[in-house]
């Protein structure tokens, strides 16, 4: 049992063979095929249980909006089992194809859905250390990979043999696709200030306090966090943003033509979608798995380096902390969806171009000029000073590359085309042969070097030259 909190991944555990049932069943794959089956049920009940939840979320908080109760008869008093009985409903229905649609690409575009928004969760870490695959660019990976949902929805409404499912599917395209640029630079600043694409450093770098979150950072990353906020609702396809598949207004949109389980799995990956989308602006901006109280999280921190049990407790804590942020988001994109008034397919592609796309890039340019101004006023003593208060810069520095004057060697000519080109017979022969360097050029190329060291020298005193 000791070594299933020692163990640092599933395949080292299963590896170990240290609980005796299990080591039987084990012994009959690699190691590696089952921490891959492990994962994949591990991470598809991530990705199964937000929607089961945020169905009933969805149905009970437009309830208390709109002066209801909601869901109130399956599963007792609070229709807990309301998302239930909508699976069940679903699963009964007949699945029907139209006759004038593509059968093959209409059956396989709610499964392009479902696994694009189902991949994206292998980067996504839940805590310290529980993360499905870990790679420096975990960001950009998830990033990709969930914007694969757009050929699943054009396909959806290609195949469905309906101009208004065309039409619906077009409008989602466009929308998406555009809104992927300002989500983008968004998602590149807290990288600018962390300095790393893994999503695993990117929280670590926010771990001490309140004051280490990348959304206090500086007023630019403050409101990044907003624009990113909004730039996801539309990119998921949520309200005021969602009349590319308004239920009242164009009948269905994309997936005007399906019925029963396929239909499911276009709104399964939605709150799924939701989901992600939450948790990671909070693993961008708001601290991830710590909590921004120093105490607990600086107490967590050291049983977890003191013992195996103060790791556990602090993966399974950071964890808990991380669901309630991302849960936290998800009511809002509700509360949103339930508040808001629908806008025009005109009116969402004016918003992305001429506001929040010039609104990302200045945001973006303002957060990369922030440190050097920040660091201009004070002289060196403060690397950043956040909305809430200064502070030493977070997470480690680069090394930065030192200017090197390359040799270049003057080629000799032989005397017969097909012989090569000599080679000069000892190193002093070399150094004869190549080109002389000038004496004021190689002085500008020194001073410059010494004051480039000097610079970060002043923006990083503890590091002594490092940026």
């Amino acid at each position: 049992m000791h070594s299933l909190f020692l163990a640092t991944t599933v395949e080292n555990w299963i590896e170990s063979g240290s609980i005796w049932p299990l080591n039987l069943v084990f012994s009959m794959l690699p190691a590696g095929v089952w921490a891959a089956l492990i994962h994949t049920t591990l991470v598809g009940l991530f990705f199964g249980l937000p929607a089961f939840v945020f169905i009933w979320a969805e149905r009970k908080v437009a309830g208390r909006i709109q002066d209801r109760l909601g869901p109130t008869r399956v599963g007792g008093r609070f229709g807990w089992l309301q998302s239930l009985a909508d699976g069940v409903k679903l699963i009964q229905k007949e699945d029907l194809a139209p006759d004038a649609a593509d059968k093959m690409l209409f059956r396989l575009a709610p499964y392009i859905v479902v696994v694009a928004s189902f991949a994206a969760f292998m980067f996504l870490p839940f805590s310290q250390g529980l993360v499905a695959v870990v790679m420096d660019i975990g960001l950009f990976i998830a990033l990709a990979v969930l914007s694969i949902e757009v050929l699943g929805i054009v396909l959806a409404g290609y195949a469905s043999g309906s101009k208004w499912s065309l039409f619906g599917g077009m409008r989602e395209a466009a929308q998406m696709v555009s809104y992927e640029v300002p989500l983008g630079i968004t998602a590149v600043i807290p990288v600018v200030v962390a300095g790393t694409l893994n999503l695993g450093d990117i929280v670590q770098t926010q771990s001490g306090g309140l004051q280490n979150w990348i959304i206090f950072n500086s007023p630019f990353t403050f409101l990044t966090f907003f624009v990113f906020f909004t730039v996801t609702l539309a990119s998921n396809k949520r309200a005021p943003f969602d009349l590319a598949e308004a239920e009242s207004e164009l009948v269905g949109g994309f997936h005007t033509e399906y019925s029963g389980m396929r239909w499911s799995f276009f709104f399964l990956a939605e709150y799924a979608s939701m989901f992600f989308i939450s948790a990671l602006a909070a693993i961008l901006f708001l601290g991830g798995w710590w909590t921004g109280i120093p105490f607990i999280d600086n107490g967590l921190a050291s049983l977890a380096e003191g013992s195996v049990g103060g790791l556990y407790l602090l993966r399974v804590f950071g964890m808990k902390v991380l669901l309630v942020k991302a849960g936290l988001l998800v009511f809002v994109q509700i509360w949103i969806r339930w508040t808001l008034p629908r806008l025009r397919i005109d009116q969402v592609m004016t918003t992305c171009l001429k506001y929040l796309l010039p609104m990302s890039c200045f945001l973006f340019l303002g957060a990369v000029l922030w440190p050097l101004v920040i660091a201009t006023i004070t002289h060196g003593e403060h690397q950043r000073i956040s909305v809430i208060g200064s502070f030493e810069a977070i997470g480690e520095r680069v090394p930065v590359r030192k200017v090197v004057v390359a040799e270049v060697e003057e080629p000799v000519e032989s005397a017969a085309g097909d012989e090569g080109v000599e080679k000069p017979a000892s190193e002093e022969e070399s150094k004869d042969s190549s080109v002389p360097v000038d004496a004021d050029q190689e002085e500008k190329t020194t001073s410059v070097q010494d004051k480039l060291d000097e610079t970060l020298a002043n923006l990083n005193p503890s590091a002594g030259g490092t940026r």
